[in-house]
């Protein structure tokens, strides 16, 4: 099993790749019954994943991991992301590992602001 700093790193890891739109190392990071789950999907598999939630990242002006916290297999990631548009948000994500790959992730979507408004995210 992975110790929790190799856990907050491959989390490190995983969100610098999704900014350099580092695919493979995303899908290698994922478990191969790597489940997803967010307000628009229910516990979707990896290939589906990467059909429906795998963009390219140049949208992304600024973007900062606030916490990770791991308590054993288990760990949550808080960050905040800025797009080039102003639009502003902060998630929170719910990692399961199994060793070294992730397992399952929920997503918790924050408010999303655009010019100091709160804005209705749309798929």
């Amino acid at each position: 099993m992975a110790a929790a700093g190799n856990k907050a790193e491959t989390i490190r890891a995983i969100f610098a790749a999704y900014l350099a739109n580092d695919r493979a190392t995303v899908e290698n990071a994922f478990a191969d019954e790597f489940r997803f789950t967010s307000p628009y999907d229910d516990a979707i598999d990896k290939p589906t994943y990467f059909e429906r939630c795998w963009r390219d990242s140049s949208w992304i002006g600024r973007h900062a991991i606030e916490r990770i916290m791991v308590d054993g297999s288990d760990a949550f990631v808080t960050y905040h992301c800025v797009a080039k548009d102003g639009t502003r948000f902060r998630n929170t994500e719910f990692f399961v590992f199994d060793g070294d790959k992730v397992q399952r992730i929920d997503v918790y979507f924050g408010p999303e602001y655009r010019d100091g408004a709160l804005v209705r995210r749309e798929r």
